[in-house]
């Protein structure tokens, strides 16, 4: 059985970039995911649990523990000679590391992450998870870290994975050569591979959206939930919806579904950000068969234009994602 390492070096083919840099990046999100895995498991025991009496960037409550996943991953990044800038859900702007943009090794990495994915969860002990995306350093300016580094199309992503913390702790990834999960043995503290080339599975069976924003959807998306729920070729579908996007998303991808959080007439713009939970989710479902959209275009092809960007998503099988797109064409 590999260990997240031992397949990293045995597929170096696979990935484009420098080895080196993918061991060291992985070496500081596994030692992250580790301590946030052990305050996970023992939130209910200890203060670290509930609001933090705070308000993130997003004007959303902060959880204490969102404040630990977020500065463990980022002193996790700091850490490495590989990681030259971060953006967090958390943060406001963007933090640079001076030392590694100064003294530049062969690949220079932009991580962009949301610490803890689900938070509100966490008091009612449901999965939740990390997120996060990486790109190259973009050197137009001198090696001096701009906004435009951090403001990449998805299809630019060398790397995107997320980390759930369940029933068991795993770490899903790709470097666009397909989908890999390595579970945790916490007896050795090792990410050991468990889920190779993890697609979606050809019958699809759920479908994952709040109905409880249906009266704010738009007549596609209304459309498509009846769809859905009609008992005709293979249907209904089994509506799943926890509120956690990789929790939601983990299950999808395993058991064969549809996610969707679109637009609604008090978010139009979509709630999910695009830089730090679709474009990583998006290139995920890409390399595991499928299409993430937000309704109209390919989601790995939007521009950015802020950090903290907002998008409607939607991600699955190719077929249920045309299907949901030929309702919204024809309906909106």
């Amino acid at each position: 059985m590999y260990t997240l390492g031992e397949f990293i070096i045995e597929n170096k083919d696979g990935y484009s970039h420098s080895k080196e840099s993918l061991l060291r990046f992985f070496s500081s999100i596994k030692l992250a995911a580790k301590a946030v895995h052990k305050e996970v498991n023992k939130a209910g025991l200890t203060k670290n649990i509930g609001s933090s009496g705070k308000k993130n960037i997003q004007g959303e409550n902060q959880q204490k523990l969102d404040f630990f996943s977020h500065k463990t991953f980022i002193d996790s990044f700091k850490s490495r000679e590989v990681v030259c800038g971060i953006a967090s859900e958390e943060s406001r702007d963007f933090i640079i590391i001076d030392k590694k943009i100064n003294n530049p090794i062969e690949d220079q990495y932009i991580v962009l992450i949301d610490p803890l994915d689900g938070s509100s969860n966490i008091d009612v002990n449901v999965s939740i998870g990390t997120i996060f995306s990486v790109y190259k350093m973009k050197y137009t300016n001198k090696c001096k870290l701009t906004i435009n580094d951090f403001l990449q199309k998805g299809n630019q992503q060398i790397i995107a994975g997320y980390i759930i913390y369940g029933t068991s702790t795993m770490l899903v990834y790709t470097t666009g050569n397909g989908v890999h999960g390595f579970t945790l043995d916490p007896s050795i503290g090792t990410f050991y591979l468990s889920h190779p080339n993890i697609s979606f599975p050809e019958k699809e069976k759920i479908y994952s959206i709040n109905d409880g924003n249906y009266v704010k959807f738009s007549n596609g998306i209304k459309k498509f939930i009846r769809y859905c729920q009609e008992e005709y070729e293979n249907r209904p579908y089994t509506a799943r919806y926890i509120g956690s996007l990789v929790g939601d998303f983990h299950r999808n991808i395993i058991h064969g579904g549809i996610y969707m959080y679109p637009k609604t007439s008090l978010f139009p713009n979509g709630k999910l950000r695009l830089l730090y939970e679709c474009n990583p989710i998006a290139f995920l479902t890409e390399q595991a068969g499928g299409k993430a959209s937000n309704g109209y275009k390919r989601i790995l092809d939007i521009q950015p234009a802020s950090l903290h960007q907002r998008t409607p998503f939607i991600c699955g099988p190719n077929k249920m994602v045309n299907k949901l797109e030929e309702f919204i064409k024809k309906y909106e």
